[in-house]
């Protein structure tokens, strides 16, 4: 059964009223789909699939607010969520339905706070609790909160709780309530795990999808440029450029990654800033809010930490790498493209990243568009016919201006008109214009990349002068042994950056490399070898001691076979270039150049 509008769902006059002060005119798909389900009285277990943006938490929030009790002082419903920024939403979210039910009281408790207010409020009683799984099992030890026999239970944002490791968490908490409740489990994905919970902790559970699983907006349009690895930072510089009034979001894949990809735009001088989770809580909240209202033209974040960042003017979202699972594609897709407007999804790929892009098209039922990245004659032109159009819509405060302009004309009146404009231009782009002067071509040709893999792969043979391979590794490279593998999500491009790394850069020629699934094996030329396993020590890799021997000394006891490798990988290096721009201030979107 769907609804066509509110009034049809069954809800009170008071709720129908604070809808139409919000200015909710009529149900989302997903609302349509599941308030009639839930405010039956239907006790069934509930799966619901849904984008960020599609109405989820009125799909779930509406109901409560409806059912829930305010004459019972005890918790009657639980909504887990796995950030502290989307838990204040959907309070806020919550509250608002409400506005008219009186006695109703919806808490918010998460981490990052005091808990003691949060202990006292319970204490006061609340008949619906939003919080954050860590707060909720401290609050549960502390005897502060009881869910033993709360009515409902809704997982918001399933997936990303189980991808931020709150699946003991969530075990926990789902084996301390009754099994008298209702479960609703709101995700944008439905990874394996999720239908794990579903089965184990859910009776009968429907499932509800607003679409077909892995679609996205008709208002975003898919792009991809194809570049090296180590141009990736310079690609993301001239994407950026060729877009004055960008606003978006850069996903990086991890808290590293982000780090360095929004250091390296500060230090260049653009209006950028991260969002990851090394930061405090007061950090977070000054950074979101900065975006919001776009004193931040760029914000770099990993997939988790953008979780309650809600934003419908958002103009790009960039991939810097692109994600394992097409549905995180997916899901970063969908925060542009919202509210009727228009956006785009970028994705800097090299060419072995083409099967990830037609597996995405597949999934998704679209298609990418290849662009080429952008020269500096086009950038140039773009930011010029930019700032013409901002200086021809510029507002003038006569009254203050013409006290000065017989200075002005005095001291420019020597100058002829085309000779003023040119000096005018100028001041904004004479370095620019020289950054961009002779700027390589960064896009990487399929073909060539091939070839060039090929040639890297048999120089060990050309070089060494004995010809042949022992085993399917070069002779003239030295054959090592590492602790990492597939379930590290290691691949040969995150080696080959790891052996840069940890040689500061240095170009060292890379053989052979075969990824296993919990260790893997790798070539090095010969001439690097002495110091090559020392410049590991102390190292980690994402919270991994990282353990690096020659392969012929059958590390910890594992088989340090031969074989050919599975995957080639050659090495390169890179700088950033040295294009800086002016850093915007506090209030400003206006774009400045050196």
């Amino acid at each position: 059964m769907q609804i066509e509008t509110f009034e049809a769902s069954g809800l009170s006059p008071e709720i129908l009223k604070a809808l139409k002060e919000i200015g909710f005119e009529q149900p989302t798909p997903i609302q349509a789909q599941t308030l009639p389900h839930l405010l039956s009285g239907n006790q069934q277990d509930l799966v619901a699939l849904a984008q960020t943006g599609t109405g989820k938490t009125a799909a779930f929030g509406l109901p409560l607010v409806e059912l829930a009790d305010p004459s019972t002082k005890s918790v009657q419903g639980l909504v887990l969520c796995p950030t502290r920024e989307l838990c204040i939403q959907i309070s806020k979210d919550l509250q608002s339905f409400a506005t008219y039910k009186k006695g109703l009281n919806i808490l918010p408790v998460y981490g990052g706070a005091s808990i003691t207010p949060q202990i006292k409020d319970l204490k006061q009683g609340a008949q619906l609790v939003i919080g954050t799984p860590g707060r909720v099992i401290d609050l549960m030890k502390r005897k502060a909160l009881d869910i033993r026999d709360i009515s409902w239970l809704v997982l918001d944002e399933a997936d990303e709780m189980l991808n931020m490791g709150f699946k003991d968490d969530l075990d926990t908490i789902l084996t301390g309530t009754s099994g008298e409740k209702q479960t609703l489990l709101f995700s944008a994905t439905m990874p394996k795990e999720i239908a794990m919970i579903s089965s184990n902790y859910m009776n009968n559970a429907i499932e509800i999808s607003v679409s077909k699983k892995n679609t996205t907006s008709s208002n975003v349009n898919h792009v991809f440029y194809m570049v090296q690895a180590k141009d990736r930072y310079l690609a993301l510089k001239r994407i950026a450029d060729l877009q004055p009034d960008i606003y978006g979001i850069i996903f990086c894949r991890t808290r590293r990654e982000c780090k360095e990809v929004s250091e390296k735009l500060m230090h260049d001088g653009y209006n950028a800033d991260a969002l990851h989770g090394d930061l405090s809580q007061v950090q977070r909240d000054y950074v979101m809010n900065r975006f919001r209202i776009k004193n931040i033209q760029l914000l770099v974040a990993t997939d988790v930490a953008a979780r309650g960042l809600d934003v419908n003017e958002l103009t790009h979202v960039i991939n810097y790498n692109l994600p394992d699972e097409a549905e995180v594609y997916v899901h970063r897709s969908g925060r542009t493209g919202r509210a009727g407007n228009k956006g785009t999804s970028v994705s800097i790929i090299h060419s072995r990243e083409m099967g990830k892009i037609r597996i995405i098209e597949k999934k998704g039922n679209f298609k990418f568009e290849r662009l080429q990245v952008p020269n500096g004659k086009e950038i140039c032109e773009k930011q010029l016919f930019s700032l013409i159009d901002k200086v021809e819509q510029v507002s003038v405060d006569g009254d203050q201006i013409d006290e000065f302009m017989d200075v002005i004309y005095k001291k420019l009146s020597w100058l002829e008109r085309d000779e003023l404009i040119k000096k005018f231009v100028s001041i904004e782009f004479n370095r620019f214009l020289e950054y961009y002067k002779d700027a390589p071509d960064l896009n990487q040709n399929v073909k060539e990349r091939r070839e060039r893999d090929t040639s890297s792969s048999d120089r060990g043979d050309r070089n060494s002068g004995r010809g042949g391979k022992r085993n399917g590794f070069n002779k003239r490279y030295s054959r090592y042994f590492i602790n990492l593998g597939e379930k590290n999500s290691l691949n040969p491009a995150k080696l080959i950056g790891l052996i840069n790394k940890q040689f500061r850069n240095e170009k060292i020629p890379v053989g052979n490399i075969e990824i296993m699934k919990s260790f893997s094996f790798f070539e090095i030329d010969s001439e690097f070898s002495n110091s090559f396993p020392e410049s590991f020590s102390n190292l980690n890799y994402q919270g991994i001691p990282v353990n690096v021997e020659p392969a012929n000394a059958k590390p910890n006891g594992r088989d340090s076979r031969g074989g050919g490798g599975r995957s080639r990988g050659g090495n390169s290096g890179g700088g950033d270039g040295g294009f800086k721009r002016k850093k915007f201030g506090n209030n400003s979107n206006k774009r400045k150049w050196d």
